[in-house]
């Protein structure tokens, strides 16, 4: 359970608010369940009514990724001014990361976020995409339109989605211009574009490869696989990064 569901928990015994009222414990409906009442994650994966593999639902990223997105990968393929940008990141230990100021991580740095987030299938044309972090959200367009040819950059850029197979695959372009890819700081620029392949292996398991492709701070594409655990049997937290914010006055980098 992560750290800040820890403190509300001891905030409501405190208050001697019952934690139903949060609805961490209220039971999902129509999911497989083992004997003991618990989820079996190891079930096989849901199906739409076309056939598709069912990705919606509440899912949790593997935390060891959002340090160092890369840190499965041989060598990042860097642009020699990312490798000097990205060093200089380490060594002032990420203070100018922009998301201390509570801008949203976008993409793919969100897939890899240590908190919850569901996905929903739309009616009309729409997979949405609710992050508990900083209380954000993404539209992922499946009606067939096309990436705008000129956008107006956006933290989390724009994207469309259609099948592959089993696989939902995601592209995405339209960045601003300071990306960065994690919290270590691996850059990227306004060329960014980012497809995320969306592989539910069964019920409880769900892998999103990300392929990051930026000719300006990279000099090919290169590749990450990031794992997601269903999240059963809870809901997301409301999530203000700007309510109380103290993160400013204790960043410690140089």
């Amino acid at each position: 359970m992560k750290a800040h569901r820890i403190v509300l928990a001891a905030v409501m015994v405190s208050l001697s608010i019952p934690a139903a009222a949060q609805w961490l414990k209220h039971p999902t409906a129509g999911i497989p369940r083992k004997a003991d009442g618990t989820a079996d994650l190891s079930a096989p994966a849901p199906k739409t009514p076309d056939g598709k593999p069912d990705i919606s639902g509440l899912w949790l990223p593997n935390a060891g990724f959002i340090g160092n997105i890369a840190r499965e990968v041989k060598d990042v393929p860097f642009q020699p001014w990312a490798k000097e940008l990205y060093d200089h990141r380490r060594e002032t230990q990420s203070k100018e990361d922009p998301t201390g100021w509570c801008v949203v991580g976008g993409v793919p740095r969100s897939d890899a976020v240590p908190y919850p987030f569901k996905v929903l299938n739309v009616q009309g044309g729409m997979v949405v995409i609710l992050y508990e972090a900083v209380h954000s959200y993404r539209q992922i367009f499946t009606d067939g339109r096309e990436l705008p040819k000129d956008p107006n950059p956006a933290w989390f850029g724009y994207s469309v989605g259609k099948w592959d197979g089993n696989d939902f695959v995601v592209s995405s372009a339209g960045f601003v211009e300071n990306v960065w890819l994690d919290n270590f700081g691996h850059p990227a620029t306004q060329s960014l574009k980012v497809t995320e392949r969306f592989r539910r292996k069964d019920f409880g398991h769900m892998d999103v490869e990300i392929t990051i492709d930026d000719p300006k701070a990279y000099t090919r594409p290169w590749n990450v696989t990031l794992p997601l655990t269903y999240q059963a049997d809870t809901e997301l937290l409301e999530y203000m990064c700007t309510e109380n914010n103290k993160d400013l006055e204790h960043l410690v980098g140089k």
